[in-house]
Formats: C-alpha cells, sequence, structure tokens
C-alpha cells in the first residue's frame, strides 16, 4: 500500500511539472495557457488572462 502512495506522489509530481512546463511555453510563444494546467497550478484563468506582456 505505501508503495502506491508514493508512486502516487511522484505523479502529481510530475502533472505538476508538466503543467509548469506547458503554461511557461505558453506564454512564451504568445498564446493562452490551457486553464486545466492553470488550475492544476493554483491560478485564477480569469485573472491570469488579464495579463498583459509587452
Amino acid at each position: 500500500m505505501r508503495s502506491r502512495r508514493v508512486m502516487g506522489g511522484i505523479s502529481e509530481f510530475f502533472d505538476i511539472m508538466g503543467s509548469a512546463i506547458a503554461v511557461s511555453s505558453a506564454v512564451r510563444n504568445h498564446r493562452p495557457a490551457r486553464e486545466s494546467d492553470l488550475k492544476r497550478l493554483g491560478i485564477d484563468p480569469v485573472r491570469f488572462g488579464e495579463i498583459r506582456y509587452r
């Protein structure tokens, strides 16, 4: 049972890192980030969409 919890934690870590990389890539390429990625990172998608870049 303990190994499942460890594997679940590792899986969640990689999910979060994947979302962070996806959002970073979207910002870098001047395109909107996916709402699901922003929510996974604890970022409000509406507020994030209000940010303007130069």
